[in-house]
Formats: structure tokens, sequence, C-alpha cells
């Protein structure tokens, strides 16, 4: 470092030695694909470490990282195997693992056991189906053109057969332009002109429904002290209707409605012995000695009922039952099981003249197809 004249300072830079030794240059113009192993000669190496002590193969001698010597055979090191880890054992052979499972378990809708009695007893009976029975099936029906006067106005809407009576005593029915005051007297439904009250009556389109009753309606339309009605649930059917048979507050399931009072006839009066089956739950279960007096017949206010079938829907539990019968007395069913001094818990009609609620949630209900009211009008079925 030397001073000018000035006082500065003024800085040297020494030339670094040329070395008398340079690295050899790699060549780099031929390259070695992985997995190539390289080449060895007896399976003992030299080197050095990155300390720069030299090593040797299998036995191999130099210094670790901080400087410590180490010697040692492939992965031993001094002292032999470590003492403090733990020796395991030979591994466990395992069988063969799986490699496919067979297709996987697919499990219906749970149903109990009376479910399934009670869908056993239901396959014995003949049931109106209309998927076996479309609209265009041409079953031969009776058509009746000529028909008494008060069905005729009954069936138009008015009122029903009694005050039609009524209103034909009173002199406000015309047949052809002419008053018309004796009953029995029968019209043309295709020719005659009928008029109540100077406006023309014309027959309605006669309707058939059937509906899976829910607890808790009444089926009497008329009761004023009802909270709720049938009726309530056909609010979309714009045709007056009114219900084939009863079903009282509390007891549910299959429920048919028309306006074609010669069809309820047919289904409800007792020569024509209709069949309805319920299900059944009582209080405590039914013994072998009152289901077989069932059977047999037993004695009621109104004379002796006696069921057509009876049976246990499930075998772990004689409380819940099937029962078929073809009376249509008022609470028949409840009746003969509290007269044998049980309390009857729940009660459910699942078949009536061939009908069944299938399809229908509780307080749906749908159109009959032209083919099941065929069937119905057959009297195919009991």
């Amino acid at each position: 470092m030397e001073q000018s004249k000035k006082g500065r300072t003024h800085f040297t830079t020494r030339k670094p030695k040329e070395t008398s030794q340079r690295a050899e240059r790699v060549d780099y113009s031929t390259s070695r694909s992985f997995g190539e192993e390289r080449p060895r000669t007896d399976g003992n190496r030299t080197g050095t470490s990155r300390s720069g002590a030299s090593r040797t193969g299998g036995n191999r001698t130099g210094t670790s990282r901080s400087g410590a010597s180490r010697t040692g055979t492939g992965s031993s090191r001094i002292g032999g195997p470590r003492s403090d880890r733990p020796a395991y054992g030979e591994k466990k052979a395992y069988g063969p693992k799986k490699s496919s499972y067979g297709p996987k378990k697919t499990y219906g809708p749970k149903r109990s056991g009376a479910a399934e009695g009670m869908n056993a007893m239901l396959r014995r009976k003949p049931q109106v189906d209309g998927r076996n029975y479309s609209d265009n099936d041409n079953v031969p029906t009776e058509i009746k053109e000529v028909v008494r006067l008060n069905k005729y106005i009954a069936n138009s809407g008015v009122c029903s057969r009694r005050e039609a009576d009524t209103m034909i005593l009173s002199g406000v029915v015309t047949v052809n332009g002419e008053v018309v005051t004796e009953l029995g007297t029968k019209v043309n439904v295709l020719k005659d002109d009928v008029r109540f009250n100077g406006q023309r009556l014309h027959g309605e389109e006669k309707v058939y429904i059937v509906m899976n009753k829910p607890k808790g309606y009444v089926t009497t339309a008329g009761d004023p002290h009802a909270e709720k009605t049938v009726m309530d649930l056909l609010k979309g059917c714009p045709t007056r209707v009114f219900s084939v048979g009863r079903l009282d507050k509390n007891t549910t399931g299959v429920l048919m409605f028309t306006n074609d009072g010669e069809m309820a006839e047919r289904l409800t009066h007792p020569s024509y012995n209709k069949k309805k089956i319920y299900q059944v739950i009582l209080d405590h279960p039914l013994t072998e000695e009152d289901k077989a007096k069932i059977l047999q017949g037993i004695e009621l206010g109104d004379g002796v009922i006696a069921a057509d079938e009876l049976e246990f829907i499930d075998d772990k539990d004689h409380r819940q039952l099937g029962i078929e019968i073809h009376s249509g007395k008022n609470r028949i069913v409840r009746r003969i099981f509290e007269s044998l001094g049980y309390d009857v818990r729940a009660l459910d009609r699942v078949y009536f003249a061939g009908l069944t609620k299938k399809g229908l949630k509780k307080g749906d209900w749908r159109y009959l197809t032209e083919g099941e009211v065929n069937i119905l009008k057959m009297g195919a079925y009991v």
C-alpha cells in the first residue's frame, strides 16, 4: 500500500499465483443411462470422504464429517450391532390378499313380519288391477237407456233420490214440456228433455275414485261437529261424489267414492257379499280359543257374526291379525273383538271388493280406469 502526496491511500491488488496443477476436464460427451451399474472389481471400493480421508470398499476406513475415525465392515459399526435396537422375530406370513369381492349386496325396503303376512293374505284374493286392463279394453257392460226419473235427477247432481221425489211431488220437474208429479216415472236418458225449474238437466259423467283414508277424518260429509271430513281431501275433484260405505274416524285404508248410485248399491248391499279385509292391532295377544270363537260365530246385539278368515300375520306377535268379513254392519270389526274383551288399537282396511290402496299414500286418491270400472260393474270380484 502506497501513500500519495495528498495523503490519499491507494490499494493495490495482487495477482493470484498460477497453480501448477489444473483440474482434470471431464468428458460429458458420453452419458451413462440410469440403472447402469458402475464397474466394480472385487467389491472393494476406494475413494475419499468429504473430509478428504481415503476409504476402501467392503472394509472402509476414514473419518466422519465430525473428523472422528470410523472402521467397519459393510453396514456394521465398531462394537457390533446396537444394543438398544429391539430384536424382532420373523415376519409373519399372511395368506394371499383377497383381490376381488363379489357384487355388493343390495337391500330392499325393510318390511316387518306383519306386512309380509298381510301381503301373503292379499295375494290369495283377486284384485282389480288397472295394469291388466287398459282404458281401451272393451268389456261388455249393460247400458240402461231408461231409468227412473228420481235417479236421473240425482245423477245430474241436483240432489239425492229422496230429495228428487219431493221435487217431483211439488211439481217443479217437467219431462218433454209436461209437468210430472207421479213417482216411479221413467225417462229415456238419450231422448227425453228433463227440466228442473225450467233448467234442463244432463246426466253427469260417472266418476269412480279410490282413496287411502287417513286417521282422524270422518266419512259422513254432513256432520256439523266434524273438524275434518274425507271430502276435504277431494277438493281437486270437480264432480259431486259420495263415499261407498263408511269408515269410522279412527279407521284407515281403502275407501271408494262415486256418483253412480247403482254401482254403490252393488258394492254395499249385503246380498252381494262383497269381501273386506282388515289389518288389526289389539292391545294384547289373541288366544287360540277366542280365535276359534270368531271363526265359528259370536252373538252380538244385532245377530250372530262370523269371520270368513282370521289369521295371525306375525308369528312373533299375536296382537296383529288379518280378518276377512263380508258384513257391512256399522263398526263390525271393532265390536267383534270388544265383545271378547279386546281393545282395537289400530284398524286398517286393506281390501274392498277387489280394490286395494296399492301405490297410494295416506290421504291420496286416484280415478279408476275404464278397465277397472268395467270389472267392478261385471261383479267379477266378491
